[in-house]
């Protein structure tokens, strides 16, 4: 017993499993509450999510709108003093300038005087020498005393018919041929005497005179030069000859000072090359009408020149007394729009909304420009304003540099005002 016993296998222990413990079903009221606050938590994050997603489409939208509305920076115009002294830009001309040209064809002999020499009117400058004319003129010469013998023998015929018609020799016929013969070699006598003188007169422009007192300024020739008649392509300029006592000074007035300009008024002109010398001169006359390119009046300044010291082709400055009372403003150059309507700034309303206004630009400084009307020293002008700027448009002000002058404060005056 005991050895099968110890054969057979030992039983298995069998392990119980537990049950869980039974809950008892959740009240139906309780379940439903859960089930709400969990709804209700999902439709608060949902909104929450939904409200966040319309604030960022919003402020996105508000950026980009702000992002298409420019932003501009302004100035102020600077407002300046009533000038009692315009001073403006001259050229200096000679009073009178010509150039003198042969009116005979030959070759150049020899010129008497060079550039810079003072000459007087009818001053002899320069020989040509044309043996072409000089064998046409004993040509026509000899030619006219041919036609002079054929109308002395014209008249000896028509004499000797005329008798013989009152003795009926002749037909009338025949007489009145012989008359109109005598009448032809008159007037081909009359021709052959005009061609000397033509020819005699081209003998006499062989010889180059000064037309009127000056200096020459210019000789473009020397002996042995081909010279042909007249200034055409082929004529050559002989000679530059220009008056320089008085001098012309010719500048443009803004039409703004227009009205205080006048003939006869005195004037004074500086050169850079004589500092602290004022040459005095006098208005001659003015154009009487405003260029309508640069609305300017075109005014001639005459003055005396007599020992020489200004040149021709210099350039001074006008000084003008005025005394004019006209507003004006100073602003910078590159607050300018040019549109095909003239010059406009852009300038900012109180509604921060772009008006362009057309100016009336005065002087030229560089970097500033002198406005005449248009705008005053409280307006806010657009610097480098775009050329898309329009009238109306919306835009966003930048803040004022800190060093912006107050509106109405008088800019420095520049150093052309006095």
């Amino acid at each position: 017993m005991s050895a099968e016993n110890e054969s057979k296998p030992p039983r298995q222990q069998h392990v119980g499993i537990e049950k869980p413990p039974e809950v008892p079903p959740a009240p139906p009221r309780k379940a439903l509450m859960i089930v709400g606050v969990l709804l209700l938590v999902l439709l608060m994050a949902g909104g929450l999510t939904l409200w966040d997603h319309v604030t960022r489409e919003r402020a996105l939208a508000k950026e980009t709108e702000r992002e298409t509305v420019p932003t501009v920076a302004v100035v102020y115009p600077q407002s300046e003093k009533p000038d009692e002294n315009l001073v403006l830009p001259g050229s200096l001309q000679a009073y009178e300038e010509s150039p003198i040209y042969a009116r005979t064809s030959g070759y150049l002999v020899r010129w008497y005087k060079d550039i810079g020499s003072k000459v007087n009117k009818g001053e002899l400058l320069a020989k040509i020498d044309a043996p072409e004319v000089d064998q046409e003129l004993n040509q026509a010469r000899a030619a006219r005393q041919q036609t002079l013998a054929q109308m002395e023998l014209a008249k000896i015929s028509a004499d000797r018919w005329e008798n013989l018609r009152k003795s009926d020799s002749v037909s009338a016929q025949e007489a009145d041929q012989q008359t109109s013969a005598y009448k032809q070699s008159q007037a081909n006598l009359a021709a052959a005497d005009a061609n000397v003188r033509r020819l005699e007169q081209l003998e006499g422009f062989k010889d180059v005179y000064a037309p009127f007192s000056g200096v020459l300024t210019r000789r473009n020739v020397d002996p042995g030069a081909l010279i042909n008649a007249g200034a055409g392509a082929a004529g050559r300029e002989l000679f530059d000859i220009a008056r320089v006592d008085p001098l012309r000074v010719y500048t443009s007035v803004p039409q703004a000072y227009a009205p205080f300009i006048k003939v006869g008024a005195k004037t004074a002109i500086t050169l850079q090359e004589f500092p602290g010398q004022k040459f005095l001169g006098t208005v001659a006359r003015t154009a009487e009408s405003i260029d309508p390119a640069t609305r300017t009046l075109l005014t001639e300044v005459d003055v005396p020149n007599k020992d020489g010291r200004l040149l021709p082709g210099s350039l001074g400055e006008v000084h003008f007394s005025v005394g004019t009372g006209v507003n004006k403003v100073t602003v910078p150059v590159n607050a300018m729009l040019f549109r095909a309507e003239g010059p406009r700034v852009a300038v900012i309303g109180p509604d921060n909304k772009i008006q362009l206004r057309p100016i009336n630009i005065g002087r030229d400084y560089g970097a500033t420009l002198e406005v005449l009307g248009g705008v005053s020293p409280t307006d806010r002008i657009v610097i480098n304003p775009a050329d898309s700027l329009g009238d109306g448009q919306q835009v966003n002000v930048a803040q004022p540099p800190p060093n912006q002058q107050q509106p109405g404060q008088p800019s420095p005056q520049k150093g052309s005002a006095q």
